[in-house]
């Protein structure tokens, strides 16, 4: 997919992996719409927009953003929480209501993205290869191994990943890539809600290098994703060599 004068939407746009995503697309040309629920700083080639992932007419409203710049061509969807809970705690069953919310954003607000924006694609005029968009996706390595208190999570995140494969066969009639990273532990926000002593056993065990992912470095698998179009259906992880203990 080119790069150079595309529309692209960037969801967790304000910090952490979406926001080196957003600067490097802006970086190689693109029209960037940072999505986020705070307003993403202005920065040259970069819109912000504050919506929910979730809310479906807030969603559209930053599509329509999107394209009034061109095309929409580029998605990478950032956007989302983590939760940690036991199934059976100290005080009880896990929060149904707490499930429910880590479900609801990273899941269903994944899937919100993944269907909205690939029916703005589908207008696009095919490249010479027939492409017409790419979305990419993020899962995480908790999809694969979840560790104990990550049941909510972990399914969110597993679901994102099982997402991709028939997301992937589908929209390949209109020409339109569908492409998952899974992260492992990254300095991010999100990262920074981990315990200082987990983070660190962590990284210890990251074959190498042994410390936490920098978000340039999601970001710059984003940008490989994008301009390779035999990438297609399939989830990248992103974590050094880690494979996650149970706790």
């Amino acid at each position: 997919m080119e790069i150079q004068g595309v529309s692209a939407i960037v969801t967790g746009g304000a910090s952490g992996l979406g926001q080196a995503t957003a600067h490097a697309l802006a970086a190689a040309g693109a029209h960037v719409v940072a999505v986020d629920l705070a307003e993403a700083a202005a920065a040259p080639g970069i819109v912000p927009v504050v919506a929910d992932v979730t809310d479906e007419a807030a969603l559209e409203r930053a599509i329509a953003a999107a394209v009034e710049r061109g095309p929409l061509g580029i998605v990478v969807h950032c956007a989302g929480i983590v939760w940690a809970g036991r199934i059976v705690g100290r005080n009880g069953p896990h929060s149904l209501e707490q499930f429910r919310r880590v479900i609801e954003v990273n899941l269903v607000g994944t899937f919100n993205v993944l269907r909205l924006t690939a029916a703005a694609m589908q207008q696009n005029a095919p490249n010479a290869e027939g492409e017409r968009g790419i979305i990419v996706v993020t899962s995480s390595i908790a999809a694969f191994e979840g560790q104990i208190g990550q049941a909510a999570y972990a399914a969110s995140k597993g679901g994102v990943a099982s997402l991709v494969l028939p997301a992937a066969r589908e929209l390949a009639a209109f020409g339109i890539r569908v492409v998952g990273i899974a992260p492992g532990v990254f300095a991010t926000p999100m990262g920074q809600q981990i315990p200082d002593e987990i983070r660190h056993t962590l990284s210890e065990q990251t074959p190498f290098p042994k410390r936490l992912g920098h978000p340039d470095e999601f970001a710059a698998l984003a940008m490989h994703i994008i301009r390779n179009p035999m990438l297609n259906g399939t989830v990248i992880r992103l974590d050094g060599g880690l494979r996650m203990p149970p706790r």
